[in-house]
């Protein structure tokens, strides 16, 4: 038994294996990375990124099918790299923040007017709108915004309204409305 874990193990070679393993977490990365930013609307980065990421299957697929039959421990190389690259592109999107969200934040209507003087003064777009709680009067903000920037956001509702309950959704589309030039979204 041993005898065979060790041929199963070593049926290739440790830099084939290193190759497949970096090649494939790079190629998954880019593509979850490309579906993500192709969910979000950017297109045009999202063809780029399926040109790599398809040359790059093309190749590490190729190199372990050819030899799975002889090795294949190049097979469970593909599938932990496959893992990993998931992993990867997910935390790599989630520093980049590409897209916009809708902050809606639930908070006194003491608080409120503060609230929103001081994140237009930073130039976000706040709507407000007047909403009735169980126990109380609320005000309802609604705040579009860069995902990037959406802790500082939230971070600036909690010092104002330790109680403020807050919602952040994605947003695919935005028409109208007034965001000013230093908050401004591109795409």
């Amino acid at each position: 038994m041993t005898e065979y874990i060790i041929k199963f193990l070593t049926a290739a070679a440790p830099l084939e294996l290193l190759i497949i393993f970096v090649s494939k977490i790079i190629e998954v990365t880019v593509g979850t990375l490309r579906m993500i930013v192709i969910s979000k609307g950017y297109r045009r980065e999202g063809t780029i990124l399926s040109f790599i990421e398809i040359v790059l299957w093309t190749f590490v697929a190729s190199r372990v099918i050819l030899g799975i039959a002889a090795a294949p421990v190049k097979g469970i190389v593909y599938c932990i790299a496959y893992s990993i690259g998931v992993y990867l592109g997910s935390v790599i999107e989630g520093y980049i923040a590409m897209g916009r969200i809708l902050i809606q934040a639930i908070v006194s209507r003491e608080n409120s007017a503060a609230l929103t003087d001081s994140l237009r003064l930073q130039g976000y777009a706040v709507t407000t709108m007047t909403a009735q709680g169980r126990d109380s009067e609320k005000t309802v903000l609604m705040i579009f915004a860069n995902r990037k920037g959406r802790e500082g956001i939230i971070d600036k509702i909690h010092e104002l309204d330790h109680s403020a309950m807050i919602i952040t959704n994605d947003v695919s589309t935005l028409y109208g409305g007034t965001i000013t030039a230093a908050r401004k979204i591109m795409k």
